[in-house]
């Protein structure tokens, strides 16, 4: 019935949409497998896309050639570029989307590619033979043959979701568990673990009381997540905040003797920076208040999602709560929150290029391999996609190191760290965050897309080379143009800067502290003229290069060395066991974990530095 496909793709969440983008831009063949096609691209819990380090990703997927910032673009509702009183580095695009608009973009996007095919049915196992997998079997009885298999099952495997004292078999509210992957996986060697995720309640937006609630509007100037011609925000849509209080604490606790996660019905651990609220008032007693984001679920629709009030709680307990909150005093809820548990298998058993150490073509991503999080899903469906093109064509990996990624930070701390909970990006986990930007990341990510050959990657370098240009251009111009003390004193005094004595250099004037272009746009109109001629994202990154050159370099002299170790290669069959100065963490660790390079090695934990010095020295450097 089905052809050989190049590629199959199982499940259709976030990792599932960009793996199979990815593989059919390289031009595989691709069947995408869901159980229901009308929630494919569903966005389970909050509607939003980016955030801190996430929107860092979302640009690194737009840069690789990947969909989530297009259709980022194309549905949000709101735009807002988070740390902006802080350096570069922190500056995170965060964008609320119209739910059912996301689904919808995603999936017209899907059935546009011409290397796309779906099925809908749950697959219940794999072809595997010889140690390669062939295919995969569906719960109709169905093979499908494939040369390389994606799994993307997101908290389907052996889903239980928990409300209260009801354990209700599934991956997503209204939706089945998957079961029958995990046991084969086991069978086959694989270890296996329990996660808990959760969401937070859905309200009747017409129910609330707004005005009892502090307006959160969207940036005046809305940016974009995709470097390439998407539309632009005319109008938002405002989010609010208000809080919890003592109150609220107070009819919360009446229902913990019914909490499935205070009486251990709930196994798998939760996420620690996104707690539900329960855990919140237990783990923060000293806190009367916890601060809660109401954000509209689209355009066309009432339905608001309360973000920071992820509960397992009895939903009577949720209700009586919730009406405590200022402002939902009138409140009515379409569902309550409740959690879900669900398999995961730590990606220690992953190379770099998420292809499994046990089966030859079968590639993990998204929260199979432990991570909470769209962007963290999708990103990772998308280099599992790349690699197993490239695995079945025998073409060289794509593994993106830690200093051209965020993308690569995540999947390094994943596969040589691995992870006892889920995982989730922070701009701190990256060491070389100042060459991390969101404002560089095509500048950084596209030269390999185009290496790839991505469809479409021709077009994006295009414009990669115009904004180096104009960068260039723009510090070129700050280098030579002088301005005298009468022109720019008023402005320095104002922000608290050292008058000029005599006329100095734009770029010397630029390095202070709190001088920024826009600030001497506003007083100098030669100045404004010449940068009216490059689009703002240009003159950001000119701006940024000039002002943190100093930092930048730094950070590149630190990548250069590391990458020395990087370049330093381990024998695939080096026997550790063998050298008796290694610890023994240190041997039973590289044994199983077996790193490609000495920069893999060193990052293992609980691998020292001189577990390192003495790998150097066994292999003559």
């Amino acid at each position: 019935m089905f052809p050989e496909y190049d590629v199959v793709v199982v499940g259709a969440g976030h990792a599932g949409c960009e793996a199979a983008v990815a593989a059919a831009n390289l031009g595989s063949k691709v069947c995408l497998v869901t159980m229901n096609m009308q929630t494919i691209a569903q966005m389970s819990c909050n509607p939003a896309m980016g955030g801190v380090a996430k929107g860092q990703i979302v640009r690194e997927i737009d840069a690789l050639g990947g969909y989530s910032g297009i259709v980022t673009d194309h549905t949000m509702v709101q735009f807002r570029m988070l740390n902006m009183s802080k350096g570069p580095a922190m500056w995170s695009p965060r964008a609320q989307s119209d739910r059912m608009l996301f689904a919808r973009k995603w999936r017209n996007m899907l059935e546009e590619h011409p290397n796309v095919d779906f099925w809908q049915d749950m697959v219940t196992g794999l072809v595997v033979r010889g140690g390669i997998v062939r295919g995969v079997v569906t719960g109709m009885g169905l093979e499908i043959p494939a040369r390389a298999v994606v799994l993307t099952n997101g908290t389907f495997l052996n889903g239980i979701i928990h409300i209260g004292e009801k354990q209700l078999g599934g991956g997503r509210a209204g939706e089945s568990a998957a079961r029958g992957i995990t046991e084969q996986l086991i069978e086959l060697g694989f270890e296996a673990g329990r996660m808990k995720t959760g969401t937070p309640p859905r309200l009747d937006g017409r129910s609330l009381n707004y005005e009892a609630m502090t307006e959160q509007p969207g940036d005046e100037n809305p940016a974009q997540f995709s470097y390439t011609d998407t539309p632009k925000l005319t109008k938002q849509l405002p989010c609010h905040i208000t809080y919890t209080n003592d109150k609220v604490h107070e009819a919360l606790q009446t229902g913990f003797d019914r909490s499935p996660m205070f009486n251990g019905r709930i196994q798998g651990l939760g996420p620690r920076y996104c707690p539900s609220i329960e855990d919140k008032i237990n783990r923060f007693a000293d806190k009367d208040r916890h601060q809660l984001f109401v954000e509209p679920e689209g355009w066309d629709t009432c339905e608001i999602y309360v973000n920071g009030f992820s509960s397992s709680l009895p939903e009577d307990v949720q209700y009586k709560a919730l009406k405590l909150i200022p402002g939902f005093e009138n409140a009515k809820m379409f569902r309550p929150g409740y959690a879900i548990e669900y398999d995961y298998f730590p990606p220690t058993q992953l190379e770099l290029t998420l292809e499994t150490r046990l089966v030859k073509n079968l590639f993990f991503a998204g929260q199979i391999n432990g991570t909470t999080g769209y962007e963290e899903a999708a990103c990772q469906g998308l280099i599992a996609g790349f690699n197993a093109h490239l695995a079945i064509n025998e073409e060289a990996p794509l593994i993106i190191k830690r200093s051209e990624g965020y993308i690569g930070v995540l999947i390094d701390d994943l596969v040589n760290k691995g992870t006892q909970e889920p995982y989730r990006m922070f701009t701190s986990r990256a060491e070389y965050r100042i060459l991390l930007r969101q404002d560089n990341a095509d500048v950084r990510l596209t030269p390999l897309a185009l290496k790839l050959g991505v469809r479409g990657a021709e077009e994006r370098m295009a414009r990669v080379q115009s904004k180096l240009g104009a960068a260039k251009a723009i510090v070129n111009y700050l280098a030579k143009q002088s301005v005298e003390p009468d022109q720019v004193n008023q402005y320095l005094e104002k922000m608290e800067s050292s008058p000029l004595r005599q006329k100095v250099k734009l770029d010397g004037l630029l390095i202070r502290p709190n001088i920024d272009l826009a600030g001497l746009r506003a007083i100098l109109p030669n100045l404004d003229g010449f940068l009216q001629q490059y689009e703002q994202e240009f003159v950001d990154l000119a701006e940024i290069n000039l002002k943190y050159e100093g930092y930048i370099r730094k950070e590149q002299e630190m990548v250069d060395k590391m990458n020395r170790l990087e370049e330093v290669r381990l024998w695939e069959d080096l026997d550790y066991h063998t050298m008796p100065s290694l610890s023994s963490e240190a041997r039973e660790k590289l044994s199983r974990m077996r790193p490609r390079t000495i920069g893999q090695a060193s990052r293992i934990s609980g691998i020292s530095p001189s577990d390192i010095s003495v790998l150097l020295v066994h292999i003559g450097r």
